[in-house]
């Protein structure tokens, strides 16, 4: 650490305190050049992974985009804005624990329709069809019907 009086990179640190959040430390410095002290802070940054587009182009992962995605999916449904921070929350943490670089954006899409699936069954449904490309209403058919289940012998699909 460089020190901000005289540029010498010769210090000391003195003092360390973690913050009461937990989330930084506060570390009090000496130059050994001239002897003056400076406070710095040091917190952890994570880095979002890039996201690989389906034409190999590349973008920055974008947090606005994700719930933009969630929120038109989940449209005049049922679901609260914490569910929907919830689930992006839980798509984020599942991008930097892979500690990829990089991630396909096939990827993020199919993170979307778990969470989906978990929130609302007619948001994912909606969600599959323009992620999946439907061409024909069998498509929309077999979307529903996996969202059902199997068939039970003698029974009614279950709900």
């Amino acid at each position: 650490m460089r020190c901000p009086f005289c540029g010498n990179a010769d210090t000391q640190v003195v003092d360390s305190r973690v913050s009461e959040e937990g989330d930084t430390i506060r570390r009090r410095r000496r130059c050994l050049s001239c002897d003056k002290r400076f406070t710095t802070y040091e917190r952890v940054e994570l880095a979002m992974p890039s996201v690989v587009k389906r034409n190999g182009s590349r973008t920055e992962y974008d947090a606005a985009k994700l719930r933009s995605s969630l929120a038109l999916a989940l449209r005049k449904r049922p679901v609260n804005t914490v569910q929907v921070d919830a689930a992006v929350a839980r798509i984020e943490e599942v991008l930097l624990a892979s500690g990829v670089r990089e991630v396909p954006s096939e990827r993020i899409g199919e993170l979307v329709m778990a969470e989906l699936k978990k929130l609302d069954k007619v948001a994912y449904v909606r969600f599959a069809s323009v992620y999946k490309s439907f061409e024909d209403i069998g498509e929309f058919v077999e979307a529903i019907r996996e969202m059902q289940g199997p068939m039970l012998p003698g029974k009614l699909r279950k709900e």
